[in-house]
């Protein structure tokens, strides 16, 4: 395996792995397990779906580079809007836990480092994206 292939799997497992976890967390606090701190019901839904985007982006990100370029950029833009929109709120006095912030601010650093690693993979190795309109064997 060369160390593009190697990168590329790296890339996957992260955000797969990272979707999982997403996935388990939330889906322990929307079953009723007690976080520590208080939990702003519209960002736990939002995360917890989000989960299943990760691991989604991450298949991609195996399967099909330059899809899975896309669908990181679009999970980190995403992130970046959300966690904009909850620190508005912290600011005004909604019941925004600052765990909540630092966790929505670890979400989208990790996707922009994907984006980023993903980005420079479809840049650097044409060999490991099929060509247009082809689908990965």
């Amino acid at each position: 395996m060369s160390r593009m292939q190697s990168l590329r799997g790296l890339l996957a497992l992260v955000a797969i792995a990272f979707g999982v976890l997403t996935l388990f967390a939330g889906g322990r606090v929307l079953a009723g397990a007690d976080p520590g701190y208080v939990v702003f019901r519209p960002l736990l839904v939002f995360n917890t779906l989000m989960g299943l985007a990760y691991v989604t982006a991450g298949v991609l990100i195996w399967r099909d580079l330059r899809r899975g370029r896309i669908a990181a950029l679009a999970i980190f833009l995403l992130n970046l809007l959300v966690l904009a929109a909850i620190v508005w709120l912290y600011r005004q006095g909604a019941a925004v836990a600052v765990d909540s912030l630092r966790a929505m601010s670890l979400r989208t650093g990790v996707w922009l480092a994907l984006f980023l690693g993903v980005a420079w993979l479809v840049r650097r190795a044409p060999a490991l994206t099929p060509p247009a309109g082809r689908s990965p064997g």
